[in-house]
């Protein structure tokens, strides 16, 4: 979680947490609620670019995020292009690239406490109905840095996979699955060290 976090002076790190937060879900539900046709692919695209693209990040941090979605892509184009069509797998592929993206813009411009405490006020009114602000702040920030540990863990795997000049999709699964698994009780036993239960 800790190394999602990259220092900088840009304007997204200096921005407060709370009102860059609300700025980026503002964008996501945005461009999710925009039609379902080619122009939405073109601005999802745009909004994205233009967030990176602002001093202090910068397009490289941009190619780094997308790439390590590769395989997100794969399977979120894929599956829907049998079923629904080459745009509406594309549009709905650029939308999902475009949210774990801007996702990925918070965790790495924002240090990991300021998120958690942005999370626990946000959810602070839901009290009222019996949810403990503080552990479904710390779930959702913990969420948010699984994603691209999971990306580099697979990652992993592929070059372990091109070193021994093994292929197939069984031959990543199994040990992607072991290395996730792993990951998750290691996450586990930290959180429960920490005296979260």
């Amino acid at each position: 979680m800790l190394t999602l976090y990259r220092p900088g002076n840009g304007p997204w790190h200096r921005m407060p947490a709370g009102p860059k937060a609300a700025i980026l879900l503002v964008l996501v539900l945005a461009v999710s609620l925009l039609p379902t046709a080619w122009p939405t692919a073109a601005i999802a695209a745009a909004v994205c670019a233009a967030c990176y693209l602002v001093p202090g990040v910068g397009f490289r941090e941009l190619a780094r995020q997308v790439w390590s979605l590769r395989w997100l892509v794969v399977v979120a184009f894929g599956i829907p292009c049998i079923f629904l069509g080459v745009e509406a797998a594309t549009v709905g592929t650029v939308r999902i690239v475009a949210a774990v993206a801007l996702a990925g813009l918070l965790a790495s411009t924002t240090p990991v406490t300021a998120l958690l405490d942005v999370a626990e006020r946000a959810l602070g009114p839901l009290r009222v109905i019996g949810v403990d602000a503080a552990r479904a702040a710390l779930l959702l920030v913990v969420a948010l840095g699984t994603v691209p540990t999971l990306a580099r863990l697979a990652g992993e795997v592929r070059a372990a996979q091109r070193a021994r000049g093994a292929r197939g999709i069984r031959v990543f699964a199994v040990p992607f699955l072991v290395l996730a698994l792993r990951h998750a009780d290691d996450l586990g036993d930290a959180l429960t060290a920490r005296g979260v239960r």
